[in-house]
């Protein structure tokens, strides 16, 4: 069944291949405009990339309000979000390309997050609120070379929102709805929702202030699959704050504060099928920095300086001793980073820069405690990436990277990515990358840790097409093969341990973009992926659709679908079995009228119209059919 999956993956591209660039030779050239900036960190045209990167407009967040970050990211394709489906306080965990959470790099604003504190140091995306983010690119595979030693699987490049160009201006939005699993049918409302958000420019001062506060109960974590008894729900609130000043001294110079704190508190059961009435958890973050660039007449200079603290805390209920052990987690890092863009030409580019990263762990736990004079690292990597795009179609984008880690001593990684313009409708593209990843503090240090663990070193390779039609048409599709010696393991639930097996993940991912009609579009997006080891949640195959027209006038109306093929999960804590986890289909709604053009609008979105009964995670409750309903106001 594996070999048949991924022979009629790659049959069907093939065909696609083959087919429109025959048409192609038919069509008029056309001079695409996008630009990205996650694949060299400076603004570029798409055109000119060697990557697929899957971009979410201003546009395309508007038209997903009511949604959390972590549903928006689980339909791109080659991610998959355990515990998207789940209840708003489970953990959510990004895979991409086989990898685990760790190995993906989470930017805001372009900085790295993430807690030192964690078995995986990873950012946790339930701090994070959807109506503060103004638009996210996500770039697929090793990106180790620009974003350091955690970017083996991918970056996820989170954009907040901006002031807009007149001196104030205000957003409100309200929204409610049901949160009810698939036993419920009430129309009780337990998902509440405000953000507000003022900003402006005023001469050269810029200014924004947002403030996101969210209340979620009436689902538990645990599924009460297995129990007589309904098992109590579970509530999440979160408060999300930010805010941005700026000066534009002139046309070169450009300074920007920043500060975010936001904070979650919320209820969590006793593990698979197991309630809990008693345990509790709070995660507080609190960021802040500045960056700034200076413009020259052949390029960009620009720093940043940033430090990002989290405290989390859980209450949980030991029943071997029938009282509550307590556990406080510190992550605190500091980083800094001064990168030049020099350009030689208009077809050769040189980037480079050096980032520091300190990172430190206080970790007061009922099972030992983790000091953080002893449990902190620092990072010093000066790196280069060289950009040349001929005339002729031909570009690459080549680098390398020194990991000066202050534990681990030196790594070097590289990355070369060329690709070729065939004509303004037909790129391919290939990469070949190395990646580094050191263990985090708690795998050192914790009552599981281990001193002598040795990093984990990470190389992948693809290949793929990008094709693109008057933008009626666009088709991108890459084949990856990633290889990962030394992955850290914990066998034995004892001791962390270097795995002695080699880890390799195979695939396809494949995006297809159609304007069919004037104001409305269809998207369709492929996974195909084959692990040697299944011991997460990643489906072999995973489907996805958007149908969405604007056709209707001050009206937006989709369709989403997500398809989860079957999956055979280890249990390794449980039953020691392979488990056999059965295919779904999720079916979404949405709808959006603006009463009042540019300034009052209504929304309406339906989630799982279908009340399809599935499996996300073993031993956890999925969300039901779903409804939500909200306003927003523009001043």
């Amino acid at each position: 069944m594996k070999k048949h999956s991924f022979y009629a993956s790659a049959l069907c591209l093939f065909f696609a291949l083959t087919t429109l660039t025959a048409q192609q030779k038919n069509d008029s050239i056309e001079q695409l405009n996008e630009v990205v900036v996650t694949a060299t960190k400076f603004a570029i045209k798409k055109e000119l990339v060697g990557k697929i990167i899957y971009q979410i407009t201003p546009e395309e967040i508007e038209n997903m309000k009511g949604k959390s970050v972590a549903d928006i990211l689980d339909n791109i394709a080659g991610i998959t979000i355990n515990g998207s489906d789940n209840s708003a306080g489970k953990d959510k965990s990004i895979f991409i390309r086989g990898g685990r959470d760790r190995q993906v790099i989470v930017l805001i604003n372009g900085v790295s997050v993430s807690d030192p504190s964690g078995v995986n140091t990873t950012f946790d995306l339930r701090l994070l609120s959807l109506n503060q983010i103004e638009s996210i690119e996500v770039m697929n595979g090793a990106a180790s070379t620009l974003y350091g030693s955690g970017a083996a699987t991918g970056v996820i490049n989170i954009k907040l929102k901006q002031p807009v160009d007149k001196p104030i201006s205000m957003d409100y939005e309200i929204s409610a709805g049901t949160n009810n699993s698939q036993n419920d049918s009430k129309l009780n409302l337990k998902d509440f929702n405000q953000n507000i958000s003022i900003n402006g420019i005023v001469k050269k001062f810029s200014y924004l202030a947002s403030g996101n506060f969210s209340n979620i109960d009436g689902l538990s974590e645990a599924s009460d699959k297995n129990s007589s008894v309904k098992f109590e729900s579970d509530q999440f609130v979160a408060t999300n704050t930010f805010v941005r000043l700026g000066y534009k001294f002139n046309e070169k110079i450009n300074v920007q504060l920043f500060n975010n704190y936001d904070k979650d508190i919320y209820d969590f059961d006793a593990g698979a099928f197991l309630d809990s009435d008693v345990n509790n958890g709070e995660n507080e973050q609190l960021r802040f920095g500045f960056s700034s660039s200076f413009n020259y007449e052949k390029g960009m200079l620009s720093a940043s300086v940033s430090f990002n603290k989290n405290d989390r805390m859980l209450n949980i209920f030991n029943s071997w001793t029938s009282a509550t052990d307590h556990f406080e987690y510190t992550g605190k890092t500091s980083a800094v980073e001064v990168i030049n863009d020099f350009k030689f030409s208009d077809k050769f580019q040189l980037i480079t820069g050096v980032n520091y990263q300190k990172q430190s762990n206080q970790t007061n736990s009922t099972y030992g405690d983790i000091s953080d004079d002893l449990a902190n690292y620092n990072n010093i990597d000066p790196y280069f990436t060289v950009v040349y795009n001929a005339l002729s179609g031909f570009n690459i984008n080549a680098g390398a990277r020194l990991n000066n880690h202050s534990e681990y001593g030196n790594h070097w990684v590289y990355n070369v990515n060329p690709s070729y313009n065939f004509s303004t409708h037909f790129r391919l593209i290939t990469s070949l990358s190395t990646a580094f990843i050191a263990p985090s503090t708690y795998q050192l240090f914790s009552q599981y840790g281990n001193v002598d663990l040795e990093p984990e070193e990470d190389k992948s390779v693809e290949f793929g097409f990008i094709f693109s039609l008057k933008k009626k048409i666009e088709i991108n599709s890459v084949f990856f093969y990633r290889e990962e010696e030394n992955a850290i393991i914990l066998p034995d639930f004892v001791t962390y341990s270097n795995s002695d097996e080699k880890l390799n993940a195979k695939g396809v991912e494949t995006e297809i973009k159609v304007d069919v009609l004037k104001g409305a579009r269809l998207r369709f997006g492929h996974t195909y992926i084959y692990k040697n080891s299944d011991t997460d949640y990643i489906p072999k195959n995973k489907f996805t659709a958007l149908i969405e027209s604007n056709s209707l006038k001050n009206t937006y109306l989709s369709l989403r679908f997500k398809n989860i093929s079957k999956r055979t999960y280890f249990d390794q804590w449980g039953t020691g079995d392979n488990i056999n986890l059965k295919a779904y289909s999720l079916v979404d709604l949405f709808a959006s009228h603006n009463l009042i053009k540019d300034r009052f609008s209504i929304f309406i979105g339906a989630t799982n119209i279908f009340n399809e009964s599935y499996v996300e995670t073993i031993g956890y409750t999925t969300k039901g059919r779903n409804f939500k309903l909200g306003f927003n106001f523009k001043y």
